[in-house]
């Protein structure tokens, strides 16, 4: 299957922001009621270890461990945060620090997100361009179902501006170009008709554009759809790392199997870095 550059609505300028909030509130919602990125938790959390050198001496996550890109809704941090920990020099640990940015940042979630998890979330409240991250956010970066958006060229400059930050970056990917994912999103709509009223933060427009007027499954659908054709796979993603330039990086990729749904990850990391 092809891959496809096509858009997706909810990611366009003109796309009203109250329906785009609704619209990532309910992917946050989907992913995190089907746990889908639960089983890369592991996997993190060595990538987190290899980058704990970025914290002061002697003390805990004193600076951002985790910047996390378009995150939307949230992403997998409420159920992620609470799985993974930050060590200090001396070999304590310590909560994880995770910020999230997004180009169209959902305050209101991301006010939440954070308030449930006593602050170990918080947030950057102004638009971040994932290809031009502010210097002031440092710390392993992470992308989750939202690297696909990007054509080849801007996806290729995500990574670019990782490596010249000398940042650690993580990219993990629930969509996939096959039709059982596909498949997936269809009856992910379904579920959303049936758990609407249990979205948080709770709106009356959201039933309405669910039930009454039904735009944002229709909006979930397409994008979904465009989403899995979009999703690189694991030998396009080694053809764009093989040409960043002063690339003094170790590079990780490949497919998670384990789950209801497999993950395509790639991980980067300077050579400097001693794996545990």
């Amino acid at each position: 299957m092809r891959r496809v550059q096509f858009i997706e609505f909810h990611e366009q300028p003109w796309f009203p922001s109250s329906l785009r909030d609704d619209v990532t509130d309910a992917m946050q919602f989907g992913f995190n009621l089907l746990r889908a990125y639960a089983p890369i938790a592991p996997l993190l959390q060595s990538v987190i270890d290899s980058t704990d050198y970025r914290t002061n001496a002697g003390q805990s996550c004193t600076r951002p461990s985790i910047v996390d890109m378009c995150s939307g809704g949230g992403g997998p941090w409420p159920v992620l945060a609470r799985r993974l920990r930050c060590r200090d020099a001396g070999g304590d640990s310590a909560g994880l620090q995770v910020w999230l940015t997004d180009k169209y940042p959902n305050l209101e979630a991301f006010q939440s997100v954070s308030a449930s998890s006593d602050h170990h979330i918080t947030f950057y409240p102004e638009p971040v361009d994932a290809m031009k991250v502010p210097a002031t956010l440092k710390g392993l970066r992470t992308m989750f179902t939202s690297f696909h958006h990007f054509p080849p060229e801007d996806a290729r400059a995500i990574l670019q501006n990782a490596v010249d930050a000398g940042e650690s970056i993580g990219i993990f990917e629930a969509t996939k170009r096959a039709p059982s994912a596909i498949g997936l999103i269809f009856a992910g709509i379904l579920l959303l008709f049936l758990h609407t009223p249990r979205i948080r933060p709770f709106r009356w427009s959201r039933l309405f554009w669910t039930y009454l007027i039904p735009v944002i499954p229709l909006v979930l659908l397409f994008d979904g759809v465009v989403s899995c054709l979009r999703t690189y796979r694991p030998p396009e993603l080694r053809a764009m790392v093989e040409k960043l330039t002063s690339c003094q990086y170790q590079w990780e990729i490949g497919e998670l199997a384990t789950g209801k749904m497999p993950v395509t990850y790639l991980i980067g990391y300077p050579k400097s870095l001693t794996r545990p």
